[in-house]
């Protein structure tokens, strides 16, 4: 017991010191301006310090996670239930989104603001259709997938492997405890990575703010497109508090588990990454009593394709556009909008610059311009913050749920 009420302090004394960095960030960032971006290395090491644990973190808890739930049928049920749970949830932050941006019309009125330059990221991501996406899905080379961080290949090659180590009985019995133990190990690292945190964060914010020339700078790009950030805004706080709220009460679980991920909430807030705030997600939800098996196998595959957060911004965006251009979008065309911003946010998760490509996916799909992107530039690494905050919540919220479908047995 003493142990527990020591870890518990432990806990609170370093959430608490991740908060003061990010709001000490926010507030450098605002009043120093360019100068804070000397300090962006060090959010740059501490990013990198969690990306180069997401690999072998993610292939020893998915397969230990497989592994752990026995009979191979449980696999496809299990697996089945996690994927539909994720599409509903992304459908309705889109649908969300679409009825949000229908009221309020935040394009309305800032045809001056119409960008006639197409954003170089845009020129360089060529021709993305679906045909791609599954594609994408499968990598011939797994290094080569593992080195640019496209997780998905990497979690269906682990499915696959876990499954077929389940079949081989007494056989396979090492190399699924060598999983075990190598997931144990990567927990720890994870443990001792976070105490560098309350810095990481407090320099990736104050150096993005200062990339965005200081608050009073910052200030007038959100001036410019304050409709479309109250829209988006809205729309995530919505979908977090309310349908993500309402999801929640099926978990029986009190205010205490929100405060226990809030480790990872302001992490996927600093890095702006639900990839890299993986292995905090899965530590904080252990630690909060999530069962193992679910974190393992839920947390994973969520953060590669559970993007509630970015489908919604994608919907509201390509409709801000269309207002901007006064280009008409009646129901035909928001009935495309609202299937590939759903389908492209869950598959193009395994594609470089996901959220651009997702992008271009559906301003294709209803004949937008795509230079209209450059109106949004300016402030998306700020809305990119939130809408990954609102994607770990939906991870989160989504392993806690998800438990309740396993039969209880031997966790590992």
């Amino acid at each position: 017991m003493s142990t527990l009420i020591s870890g518990n302090h432990h806990n609170n004394k370093l959430l608490i010191a991740i908060l003061i960095g990010a709001v000490a960030g926010i507030a450098c960032g605002w009043f120093f301006g360019t100068a804070m971006q000397s300090l962006e290395w060090l959010g740059n090491l501490f990013l990198d310090t969690l990306k180069m644990i997401i690999i072998p973190l993610i292939v020893a808890a998915v397969i230990s996670g497989v592994t752990s739930l026995g009979d191979i049928r449980k696999l496809g049920r299990f697996g089945g239930l996690t994927v539909i749970y994720y599409a509903l949830t992304t459908a309705l932050a889109v649908l969300i989104g679409l009825i949000l941006v229908n009221i309020i019309h935040p394009g309305s009125g800032y045809t001056h603001l119409i960008s006639t330059i197409t954003p170089e990221e845009i020129k360089n991501t060529g021709s993305i259709g679906f045909v791609e996406i599954i594609q994408s899905l499968v990598s011939p080379n797994l290094i080569a997938a593992a080195a640019s961080t496209q997780l998905l290949p990497i979690i269906i090659f682990c499915l696959l492997f876990g499954a077929a180590l389940t079949t081989t009985g007494e056989k396979g019995q090492p190399v699924i405890q060598f999983f075990n133990s190598l997931n144990e190990v990567m927990m720890k690292i994870v443990i001792w990575i976070m105490y560098f945190a309350p810095v990481g964060i407090f320099a990736m914010i104050a150096a993005r703010l200062g990339h965005a020339g200081g608050g009073e700078a910052f200030w007038q790009e959100i001036w410019q497109v304050g409709k479309y950030i109250v829209t988006v805004i809205l729309g995530l706080v919505i979908h977090f508090c309310v349908l993500l709220g309402i999801l929640y009460l099926f978990t029986r679980r009190g205010t205490d588990y929100i405060l226990q991920m809030m480790k990872a909430l302001v992490t996927a807030f600093g890095t702006a990454s639900s990839s890299a705030t993986l292995p905090l997600t899965m530590e904080c939800a252990e630690d909060a009593g999530v069962d193992k098996r679910a974190v393992k196998f839920v947390l994973p595959l969520g953060a590669t394709v559970n993007m509630d957060g970015t489908a919604l911004y994608e919907a509201v965006a390509v409709m801000f556009i269309a207002q901007a251009y006064a280009i008409p979008m009646g129901f035909t065309g928001q009935v495309i909008i609202f299937i590939t911003a759903t389908l492209a946010a869950i598959g193009a998760a395994g594609i470089p610059q996901a959220g651009l490509v997702t992008m271009v996916i559906v301003l294709t799909a209803v004949n937008l311009p795509l230079e209209g992107i450059g109106m949004l530039l300016a402030v998306d690494w700020f809305l990119d913050r939130i809408r990954t905050l609102v994607n770990v919540w939906g991870d989160s919220t989504g392993a806690a749920i998800l438990e309740k479908a396993l039969v209880p047995n031997a966790e590992d």
